[in-house]
Parts: structure tokens; sequence; C-alpha cells
């Protein structure tokens, strides 16, 4: 997940090894500072991915920019220096550049993550309001269009990625890789596909078919996960592919082109992978998401990640720091046990923000 520096007005995210992120961020209560908001712009998105259900979404609730204007205030309040734009595909909303200006304007970093399919045609829109793009990356062409369930989406990645260099040469594009049964075995060609298409850095997490986020709720269909989830004959074939990886990727990895170290892709994948089969535990759950970022959708509902129940709705009247620390929020949070609540110890995407230091 996404860190911060420090020092600018308009902060990028921190890379690997960056000497500036400091000690992990202690869990506090009431929440008084909140450095990353997550928001959710537009309900629908324009891939059919195997992994995710959001592409099913017919109506698509959107965040209005008076809603985000509302959010300044108390952004500002809680320090908050960066907002991620996640979704759904976030330009598929109507107004999207207009709905972040409030936030460009306050001094507030953007990401935008998307699935890269319509980069291209909004390459001069992203230059001019975000400095971080993440794209997803599934694998090499076939594979990444398998994945995505649209013909052509790595040609479109790539283009788009082209179109934000040159509208950009220096902004950040780095890509994400959903690790599931259809790539696992070609997370090398995942990180040549990255260099070729000129992405600054690729990370890997592992597929959630545990979940009800990503527009699962009551759970996934019968069937649909096991075509995502690794079966027990391929974690052999990803062992394989994380030791190929260290050899043949240490240049990448040492030098953070490839975010997470070869213990680390052990751990979140393979280790992730064989705990879901129920062959081991699940390695241990660090995260202080609920204490230090917060989710907001494009209904209004704020909750405290992506995969636990929110705390309350911003169309019900209340602000953002209000609900943060109304007491529904800071019971859940004074219950929650990181490393033992079921949610936490299947969650697939772990944020442990760290300090930043000047």
């Amino acid at each position: 997940m996404t860190q911060l520096s420090a020092g600018a007005l308009r902060p990028l995210p921190t890379r690997p090894g960056d000497a500036s992120a400091g000690e992990v961020l202690p869990p506090v209560d009431p929440v008084v500072s909140l450095p990353v908001v997550t928001l959710l712009p537009f309900a629908r998105c324009n891939c059919r991915c195997a992994m995710c259900d959001i592409w099913k979404v017919k109506g698509g609730a959107s965040l209005s920019r008076e809603e985000v204007e509302a959010l300044v205030p108390p952004l500002l309040r809680l320090g908050t220096r960066r907002a991620v734009l996640s979704g759904g595909e976030p330009l598929m909303h109507p107004r999207l550049f207009e709905v972040v200006a409030p936030l460009h304007e306050a001094g507030i970093g953007l990401t935008l993550l998307s699935s890269g399919l319509l980069l291209e045609r909004f390459a001069r829109e992203i230059a001019a309001s975000f400095d971080d793009v993440v794209a997803s990356l599934d694998g090499p062409r076939e594979v990444h269009d398998e994945i995505r369930g649209v013909p052509g989406a790595f040609d479109r990645l790539a283009k788009g990625v082209a179109a934000l260099h040159r509208e950009a040469p220096g902004l950040p594009v780095s890509g994400r890789c959903t690790v599931q049964r259809a790539n696992l075995g070609r997370l090398r060609e995942v990180v040549a596909s990255a260099r070729s298409l000129g992405l600054s850095r690729v990370s890997f997490l592992a597929a959630d078919v545990a979940s009800e986020a990503f527009n699962h709720a009551g759970g996934w269909p019968e069937g649909e996960a096991a075509r995502v989830a690794p079966r027990a004959e391929d974690l052999p074939l990803l062992a394989a592919e994380i030791e190929a990886m260290e050899r043949e990727n240490a240049a990448d990895i040492d030098s953070g082109f490839v975010a997470e170290p070869a213990e680390r892709l052990r751990e979140r994948l393979l280790g992730h992978f064989r705990a879901a089969r129920g062959e081991a535990p699940f390695p241990p759950s660090r995260c202080n998401a609920p204490w230090v970022s917060a989710v907001v959708e494009s209904d209004g509902s704020v909750r405290p990640c992506f995969f636990h129940p929110p705390y309350g709705n911003l169309r019900a009247g209340e602000s953002l720091d209000a609900i943060l620390n109304g007491e529904r929020a800071l019971a859940f949070r004074r219950s929650l046990d990181v490393a033992s609540d079921p949610t936490c110890v299947r969650c697939t995407c772990r944020l442990n923000l760290r300090e930043t230091h000047p």
C-alpha cells in the first residue's frame, strides 16, 4: 500500500528503501491524524475481471464535487496528505477532474488507481490533476487480456502509459498485479511487461476470494472463487516462480522496481494461498488502516478499510471526522484485534503506514 513522503506540499508516495520512512504509525484513538483517504468516486468499472464483480454494477452511484468540497475541511483538520482515487474505475466518472479539483487546490496529493483502459483518452487531464498513477497489470498481453475480460486491454494500457509519459515525463506510473490461478506462474513476465511499458515499478498482491468486498455482497457465487483461487497443484509452481524471481530479478527487487522483497512475496502470496486452502496458518496480520486511513464510497459510506462494514454515511449529514470519531467507529476500533480478527487475518491488502521525516 502507498506510503507517504514528507516535505512537499503535494507529497509523492515513497519507494521501497526510502530513508524518509520511519516507524509504523501506532493505533491512536480518537483519530487525530488521517494521512491517507481512499475515495471511490464512481461505482462502475469498464473491465470484466475474474476476481471482481464491480463491473456487474448497473446503476453507478457517484460522489459529487460538492461532497468532495465538503470533505476538504475535515481532511485538512486531520492532516491528510494523500487521497487515493479507486473504484470501480474513477475515469468513468463523467466529472472526475472537476470533482477532484478541490483536493488538488488544497495541496492534498492525488493518486489514481486505474484499470488503464482510459489513460490515453484522459492523459492530459490526468497529468494536470494527479501526481501518481497506479495501473492494473496482470500479466503479459494474452494473460492480462484474459484476466481483465477485455480484448486489447494490454495494448490500451500500453498506449495510455505512453500518452502519460508524453504529457508529463516525470509523472510516476506504476503497475499492480493481482496474483491468482491464471498468472501465478508468470510473475517474471509481469516484471518484464512492466519494464516494456515504461512503468516506474510493479507490486504484487494476492487475489481476494473470501471477503464480500469488490461487489461480492453475500459471498462469492458458487464456483466463481474456484476459477480464481490457486489449486493445491498450483502452489509448487508459485513457489518456484518466486524463487526464480529472486534469482533472475534480484536487481529489480534490490532497486525497488519490484516493490516487495522475495520473503514478503512468499508470505503475502504463497503463505496466504496455502492458508486459504487450510494447509497452514495465515501469515501474521499487521495493519493500522482503521487508525490512519479511511475509505469513502461512491454512495457516501465511510469504512475503516475495503473489508470491514461502514461506520456511517456522509449523506446522513455528519462530517468525516465526526464519523471517524463517533461512538460506532470508536467501539469498532476498541474491539478490533487485527492479529486475530477473522477478516483481518484473511485480508490480502494490509496497510502498515509509516511515519515520514523531512
